[in-house]
């Protein structure tokens, strides 16, 4: 997993502390970073980066 690569990403997205699925997505593709380390990253990442507006239904 690249931590630096996706806190660029997320800096130029203006992420913080929260991130939705379609962004999660977009960057995945933009940047060619597996989702599953995006994941990593918010739960990781201290404070963790909530998920939001989850495509699946799993966080709200």
């Amino acid at each position: 997993m690249n931590d630096e690569k996706i806190r660029k990403a997320f800096e130029e997205y203006g992420i913080e502390n929260e991130i939705t699925c379609p962004q999660a997505f977009e960057i995945s593709e933009k940047y060619s970073i597996p989702k599953m380390d995006i994941a990593r990253y918010c739960n990781q990442h201290e404070p963790r980066i909530k998920i939001r507006s989850c495509q699946l239904g799993c966080f709200r």
